[in-house]
């Protein structure tokens, strides 16, 4: 069955536009309900088990509307509801798994605007869905397979509010971060993206010592990700620079990634955070089997500085959720992709913008260095990424000029660069990347493909 619901992060669109409206989300809870009381989601249904699945959400206006939505079709279903409201991506995925929740759903579109929102979906475990389970709750939501399931009277689920969620979060972050090193004396500038992590974030920092300076703290409901956050790191840059702060912490609406700013004001590379944390964790012998998992957009720089120091590089599609997969496969504990999502499995079973951010801080710590000298370790090839607005997503292989432009151009790279052009999962647009030696030819070669891409695409 072809995908008509989910990306490659959950569900996501213009919220009360399909499919983001109250009728799906309704759906959702149902067809979640539903795999529960069948223990279709991995855990084993003993007799008499309701069942229960928490939800949370980001700081929009229109979770409200989802997040109830999404409760009557579970509840309708005999299942029983745990609201945690505002509460980072990553966090609800470890209180689904600290209550031993039967799944979890996190209402958020994550770094997109107000108006948009989504649907993200964790198993009993804290990890996403497989695309088998997501398919299958598709085909629950798109058909009337379970129209007639209607329990009654006491079989009916129930649902209560969870007010310590925020604490029981809190307590879990502090324990990542190394007991022998407090944040005594640090200055930090941490900007929520008047998001989910709004009142998470800057306790944490602040209760482990160090002196934090809020920014992006007082969500309205239209306001998250707007000028603010990881999309918008400038204002951190300035802050860190005026206040000659030790470094910048930058997350975006659900904080399940972070781009972090040196004592300079200045943006740290993806790669090179990965990188800085690969070398670290292998040079305590902490690196599960030498090995960094990430995607396809990851610079080539990143291989040629890891495999210097005798560490692999295993690369995914796009998405977060496929890093983890290859990284559980593998057995492998850090992973993650160069726009700030980073996964260490010994922690966290998701991207989490906190831990990650922490995890920097152990490095600096224990290295005794600045994040400016701890980011040179990544030189990287220059590489441009153009983004193209797109109509329709025709498959690539379908398009022959375009074909025939991302040919000519890696005629031109001879081995010495690479072309990826790959559709969003969350957005109309396609995106052009082009690695190579000389950066005004890459930047010109980008430019003719995303030319032949907007010919063929347009509507």
């Amino acid at each position: 069955m072809k995908r008509q619901l989910f990306g490659t992060d959950g569900i996501r669109g213009r919220a009360n536009q399909h499919p983001m409206t109250v009728e799906v989300a309704m759906r959702v809870g149902r067809a979640l309900g539903h795999l529960v009381k069948q223990g279709k989601l991995g855990r084993v249904v003993e007799k008499g088990h309701q069942g229960q699945i928490v939800i949370g959400k980001d700081t929009r206006r229109s979770g409200y509307m989802l997040e109830q939505a999404i409760a009557a079709g579970v509840t309708s279903m005999g299942v029983n509801v745990l609201f945690l409201g505002p509460l980072p991506t990553p966090g609800i995925a470890f209180v689904c798994q600290s209550m031993r929740a039967d799944a979890g759903v996190v209402v958020s579109a994550s770094h997109n605007s107000f108006e948009d929102n989504g649907i993200k979906i964790f198993g009993h475990d804290g990890f996403k869905l497989p695309d088998e389970v997501e398919l299958e709750l598709e085909r629950l939501v798109l058909t009337d397979a379970i129209d007639d399931v209607r329990p009654e009277g006491m079989d009916i689920g129930r649902a209560r509010r969870i007010d310590d969620a925020v604490g029981r979060y809190v307590v879990y972050l502090k324990t990542t971060f190394p007991n022998e090193f407090t944040l005594d004396g640090k200055r930090i500038v941490v900007d929520c993206a008047h998001g989910a992590a709004y009142k998470v974030a800057p306790i944490v920092f602040e209760e482990l010592g160090a002196e934090v300076i809020k920014l992006g703290v007082k969500p309205d409901g239209s306001n998250i990700n707007d000028g603010v956050g990881s999309l918008h790191p400038g204002g951190v840059e300035k802050k860190v620079r005026e206040l000659r702060a030790d470094l910048g912490i930058a997350l975006d609406g659900d904080a399940d990634r972070v781009i972090v700013v040196d004592e300079n004001g200045d943006t740290i590379d993806g790669d090179a955070v990965m990188a800085m944390c690969a070398l670290e964790l292998h040079s305590r012998g902490k690196l599960k089997n030498n090995t960094l998992v990430t995607t396809v957009m990851s610079n080539i720089g990143l291989d040629a500085c890891l495999a210097d120091n005798g560490i692999q590089v295993e690369r995914t599609q796009v998405g977060d959720r496929y890093v983890v997969e290859r990284m559980r496969d593998g057995d492998y504990n850090l992973g993650g992709e160069n726009s700030g999502h980073l996964i260490f499995l010994d922690s966290t079973t998701t991207g989490d913008g906190i831990v990650a951010a922490l995890a920097i801080l152990g490095v600096m710590c224990r290295e005794q260095k600045p994040l400016s000298e701890l980011a040179k370790v990544f030189v990287p090839v220059p590489q441009t990424l153009v983004n193209v607005k797109v109509a329709k997503k025709t498959p690539l292989d379908e398009l022959d000029e375009v074909k025939s432009v991302i040919s000519d151009v890696e005629g031109r790279l001879n081995g010495k660069g690479r072309v990826l052009v790959r559709y969003s999962g969350t957005e109309m647009k396609a995106r052009v990347m082009v690695e190579g030696p000389d950066e005004a030819a890459i930047v010109a070669d980008a430019e003719k493909i995303a030319a032949a891409l907007k010919d063929a695409c347009a509507a």
